[in-house]
């Protein structure tokens, strides 16, 4: 068969394409392997795999509250995904000793680059990470405890312009924890400050909407994501960070 200009095209694509793809990609690919998402309605099945860079932490966040609003214990079987539901529950493999270990993401992390998953200390200890510090690892998804999905709660909106709140904190540093987990997959994250009887309160919020109902697109998914949401009224008067 006489090769044509057409037929080198479509060779010198296959080629490329797939070297594109690896390019891109952070993560290894594995078995069943689907591409992380980028927050909202995304559901990972039971049984999906991939690989990815884990590290672990600690002391100095144990007791701070988590992006799901639990209290952060160093010793639980929890842990940080980037991307995964906040309820999801996955079995971690150390790639290099085999080694692994069940936990439940409750939190949003790591933020550096080229990492996808922190462990908590507990939990990186089962599977001898605490040395290293950083390893390659095998996810497999083994499903959600879906009472970590939340119900989209209403303030005080009047007729006005509203916002999303997510959290509000005494300790600033745990409203910028949250504010960078949000960062990750959302846009117009923004912490204000307020006084109340005193005391400084740091609450983070995302957007401005022109109503509820316009909010309650952005609400509901982030609320099936597992944030504690409140629709409430817009003020200009507002701290970025």
């Amino acid at each position: 068969m006489k090769l044509t200009l057409r037929h080198y095209a479509f060779a010198l694509a296959c080629i490329a394409v797939p070297i594109l793809l690896s390019a891109c990609s952070t993560s290894k690919r594995a078995d069943n392997y689907y591409p992380v998402t980028r927050g909202g309605d995304y559901q990972p099945a039971a049984g999906d795999r991939t690989e990815c860079m884990a590290s672990w932490y600690g002391k100095d966040f144990h007791g701070r509250p988590t992006a799901s609003g639990e209290i952060y214990d160093m010793y639980g079987m929890t842990c940080a995904h980037r991307d995964y539901p906040l309820g999801t529950r996955i079995k971690v493999t150390n790639v290099s000793n085999g080694k692994d270990v069940e936990c439940i993401i409750n939190d949003r992390g790591p933020f550096v680059a080229g990492r996808d998953l922190d462990l908590s200390y507990g939990a990186a200890r089962q599977i001898d990470l605490i040395g290293p510090g950083v390893g390659r690892v095998r996810l497999e998804v083994l499903g959600r405890e879906q009472r970590y999905q939340k119900e989209v709660r209403y303030g005080k909106t009047g007729g006005g312009a509203v916002t999303i709140q997510t959290g509000s904190f005494r300790d600033e540093e745990n409203a910028r924890k949250l504010k960078m987990g949000l960062d990750l997959h959302y846009k117009d994250v923004y912490i204000m400050k307020v006084l109340i009887g005193g005391e400084h309160y740091f609450r983070v919020r995302m957007g401005r909407f022109k109503d509820r109902g316009d909010a309650l697109k952005t609400a509901e998914p982030l609320a099936r994501e597992g944030y504690d949401v409140l629709i409430t009224k817009y003020e200009k008067s507002k701290e970025n960070n």
